[in-house]
């Protein structure tokens, strides 16, 4: 069953590549607006699911406490060293890149992080189906406004709508491998999970704050502190659910 919940997950979270599609029913104007919202949703959620649920699970289940929090700072080093070494940008809201070499590094640095994305979910639905279903939630988050910009990227780089709709699914779909790979070696590793969940909790935390969170900061007015705190309050609940049951 946990199987099967994590295999959803990762079809769902696929399939969310594609919504770039929506983007072109909205003028220029509104779909800012919309990302500025979602980014800081997806900001305060991914500071949340880390802090709230990722990071406590991993104190909770490690020998060594001392050995999380030094993988998450090894986590986060290693996620600004590729973002730094190989141009491995977002571009949230479809900042100009360099076009020549960024829609190919976009797109092999998404796939790789769906496949991170795939073990972090393959691995919390082996521990425990609520763990899963909040962190697939957290990715969610994030997904959304990451899949839009990436759809802008690709267009703005010479790619047709319909390419860049076909390679960002495909893209998308190592999602699932690492759901596979997670759930399948997780048991089979020793200390697979004591390692794997603090790198997950480094890099919410890393993207949060590098990624999203300057964005913010881009933005005039309250929304986007509200949106951010929004993002925290709802994996709050969810810890307390989690908790009470």
């Amino acid at each position: 069953m946990n199987l099967l919940f994590a295999i959803l997950a990762s079809i769902f979270i696929s399939l969310i590549s594609l919504i770039g599609i929506f983007s072109l029913l909205l003028n220029e104007k509104k779909l800012n607006s919309l990302l500025v919202l979602l980014v800081g949703l997806s900001a305060g959620a991914l500071i949340g699911a880390s802090f709230l649920h990722i990071l406590p699970e991993a104190v909770s289940s490690s020998k060594n406490q001392t050995s999380v929090f030094f993988l998450v700072v090894i986590s986060f080093i290693f996620f600004f060293f590729l973002e730094k070494y190989l141009f491995w940008r977002h571009c949230h809201r479809g900042h100009e890149c360099n076009i020549h070499t960024f829609v190919y590094l976009n797109l092999f640095g998404d796939g790789i992080h769906n496949f991170i994305d795939g073990l972090i979910i393959g691995t919390t639905f082996l521990i425990d189906i609520k763990l899963g279903l909040i962190t697939t939630l957290a990715i969610v988050l994030h997904e959304v406004p990451q899949e839009l910009g990436d759809f802008g990227v690709l267009v703005y780089g010479g790619f047709s709508k319909y390419k860049a709709l076909f390679y960002n699914f495909i893209s998308s779909l190592l999602c699932f491998l690492g759901v596979i790979l997670g759930y399948c070696f997780a048991n089979k590793v020793t200390g697979f999970i004591d390692i794997l969940l603090p790198i997950a909790g480094g890099s919410f935390i890393y993207i949060a704050s590098c990624d999203l969170i300057p964005e913010l900061h881009k933005e005039p007015g309250l929304k986007t502190i509200f949106s951010f705190i929004t993002g925290i309050l709802l994996m709050f609940l969810l810890s307390l659910y989690h908790c009470s049951h």
